[in-house]
């Protein structure tokens, strides 16, 4: 596939706000083919958790996944979060088939280890078990792929994954087929060097930065995995990563992942 394919990831609090989802779609829809899009689930799953009577449990902000809860997240993630963009997508003109790992075993995965903690139905992915044929086959057709980050085990097992993860898998696998880029798309204009000032964006990181700014806490909490999930792709060969606000899809604005 001689064209660049591009890989974005929408983060869940740009899913839980309507305006700015449809934005960032209308600007998604207007990227050249071929393209692909992974979503998280937003807030919904607890909320309708919640309705339900079904406590969400989280550790280290991970959600545990038990038995009930990978029900619930499976109709959320797999159902509406993902039918609700394929249909806003195939409104802008935009072909789009909304899929999970299970669809045509796609993104296979394992069962995570339940040492040292138990999180339960959740998954972990080897970006050379992704079905890059399946996927290459419905790019060539100018069909817009949208997954969401939930995988399956080879057993009946449907499983909770990280969405990062699922965006990093996904791009690594991709980068043998192409030039890849990855765009993780979320609410802030990048890497933060202090989470209160929006406009202290970190332009580059490095891995040898990346340790610094761990040390000094410039980059701490959730987008440490975001980060280092950047390192891995940009390390196996993707072309190009970037971390930028949702609204700067269509421009260069964000932080930069290089070697």
């Amino acid at each position: 596939m001689e064209q660049k394919i591009s890989i974005i990831k929408i983060g869940g609090n740009v899913i839980d706000n309507e305006s700015a989802l449809q934005s960032f779609l209308r600007d998604f829809a207007s990227l050249p083919n071929p393209k692909i899009l992974i979503h998280g689930g937003g807030k919904l799953a607890s909320r309708l958790s919640e309705k339900l009577g079904v406590e969400t449990k989280m550790i280290d902000g991970r959600r545990v996944t038990d038995d009930q809860t990978i029900d619930i997240v499976t109709m959320v993630y797999a159902g509406l979060v993902n039918k609700r963009i394929v249909a806003s997508l195939s409104a802008l003109s935009c072909p789009a088939l909304g899929l999970c790992g299970a669809d045509g075993n796609v993104i296979p995965s394992h069962l995570r280890s339940k040492e040292p903690i138990d999180f339960g139905w959740v998954g972990d992915i080897c970006p050379e078990d992704i079905n890059t044929d399946f996927i290459a086959s419905l790019l060539q057709q100018g069909i817009t792929p949208v997954f969401c980050a939930i995988t399956n085990d080879g057993e009946g097992h449907l499983l909770n994954t990280n969405a990062d993860s699922v965006a990093t898998g996904v791009a690594l696998a991709c980068s043998k087929l192409g030039r890849t880029s990855l765009v993780f798309c979320l609410e802030k204009n990048g890497v933060l060097s202090n989470i209160d000032d929006p406009n202290s964006v970190i332009p580059e990181i490095t891995p040898t930065c990346y340790v610094t700014l761990r040390v000094t806490q410039q980059i701490q909490g959730g987008m440490i995995p975001k980060v280092e999930n950047a390192l891995k792709a940009i390390d196996g060969g993707v072309g190009e990563v970037i971390i930028k606000h949702a609204d700067n899809l269509l421009n260069n604005i964000g932080t930069v992942i290089s070697k």
